[in-house]
């Protein structure tokens, strides 16, 4: 007799909105399971199906569920959710920082990426990291598996919740080289961007914008360093997710010659995103607050130079140095701006690190923790309900 199939359910509503950390965590680690586990049954969750579609070309259609819009989103956990739990009777539900209430029988899987709206609240505005706060909170505290993405997000995290250490596992986000399949070369890359941007010769950074993510300071260090006038353009890749009057009311000010240098590009197909990666002379990460950050890991696996912040989870990517700083100390990051953008390291330190990243931060090592997760639950799960069995009670077992 065949073994039974583990049946999980992923709500994907993240991927209906602007790019963000979580729709990595959910693309790679999902379609690695999909890949190599055919022991489990996955089912996804969105409103864009046709994205869902498209992003997971393993997943058979009819295990592709839509959202009704309803106009709002948090709807979805009222209404869609627990019907889809209840009619496929689902063995566990993955959400990312948020739940909706519990239905006997499924077990739930939160993923809380970091705790910045607490820790760094004069970033947010105050109603999104009150709300955020009560709701995370009760996630994560009532989840049966807990888990995020880095050794800093999951100190806060149980810091904050008090929540034992043991109860929550690191699934750490990586990096794979398929943003290498794009364009054959770094030449290809630079011709790729020139043709279809009109841009050569830039310093890169790929980001959401918002306060803590430092695009401010990094443009007001490219002005002062007149790195324009050395032909250095400057690139951003990000939409505006939270704002930053200080960045917009610099960006207006800027001269005829400094706009002709400056590129602000709010969303990129992966192909030219690939492209960017591979063509920048240099690619600057100066965000002050992250709980992973991914996108320095993924310049670095494109043989790109990286200069990187230091803080918060970052501080893990000392294979980074010495072109790593605090970017509260903007002195350093000026001095460290200008010698990474007129002189970057070589080849041979950028593959260095290249392969650092490779062997460190890989899909397959994190989809094995967290499938080991699964079956461990899984498996203890049905002892305990074959002993409700043996014991007569078979009401307690599902099922809703």
């Amino acid at each position: 007799m065949a073994a039974k199939k583990i049946k999980l359910f992923v709500d994907a509503h993240s991927f209906d909105k602007e790019f963000q950390g979580a729709q990595t965590f959910i693309r790679e680690l999902y379609n690695h399971l999909l890949a190599h586990r055919p022991d489990i049954d996955i089912y996804i969750g969105a409103h864009d199906t046709d994205n869902i579609r498209r992003l997971f070309p393993l997943l058979p259609p009819q295990n592709i569920l839509p959202y009704k819009n309803r106009g709002i989103n948090i709807l979805r956990f009222v209404f869609d959710i627990p019907a889809y739990i209840k009619k496929y009777r689902f063995d566990f539900a993955h959400f990312q920082y948020v739940s909706p209430k519990k239905m006997a029988g499924c077990r739930y899987i939160v993923t809380m990426h970091d705790m910045l709206f607490n820790d760094f609240r004069k970033d947010f505005p105050i109603l999104f990291s009150l709300t955020r706060n009560y709701l995370f909170g009760r996630s994560i505290k009532n989840a049966d598996i807990k888990t995020t993405v880095s050794d800093y997000s999951k100190e806060r995290i149980c810091n904050y919740y008090q929540i034992p250490a043991d109860e929550v596992h690191i699934i750490q986000n990586g990096v794979n080289n398929s943003l290498l399949q794009y364009q054959s070369s770094k030449k290809k890359a630079e011709d790729w961007v020139a043709e279809k941007f009109g841009i050569r010769n830039f310093i890169l950074y790929t980001s959401r914008i918002e306060p803590r993510k430092n695009h401010l300071l990094l443009l007001q260090k490219y002005l002062k360093l007149k790195l324009y006038e050395k032909g250095i353009s400057l690139v951003f890749i990000g939409k505006a997710s939270i704002k930053t009057p200080g960045l917009a009311k610099l960006i207006k000010s800027l001269t005829p010659e400094q706009e002709r240098f400056f590129r602000w590009i709010p969303r990129a197909e992966q192909a030219d995103l690939a492209a960017f990666y591979r063509a920048c002379r240099l690619f600057v990460y100066p965000s002050k607050a992250e709980g992973f950050g991914i996108p320095p890991l993924e310049a670095a696996i494109c043989g790109t130079p990286v200069l990187c912040s230091s803080e918060t989870a970052m501080k893990n990517f000392g294979f980074f140095a010495p072109y790593t700083f605090n970017p509260a100390n903007h002195t350093d990051f000026e001095q460290k701006l200008l010698l990474a953008a007129q002189q970057p390291p070589g080849d041979a330190f950028t593959s260095q690190v290249a392969r650092h990243v490779e062997q460190q931060y890989h899909w397959q090592k994190s989809s094995t923790i967290f499938y080991n997760l699964l079956q461990a639950n899984f498996h203890c799960h049905e002892t305990k309900n074959s002993d409700l069995r043996h014991e007569g009670h078979p009401e307690l077992l599902w099922r809703v």
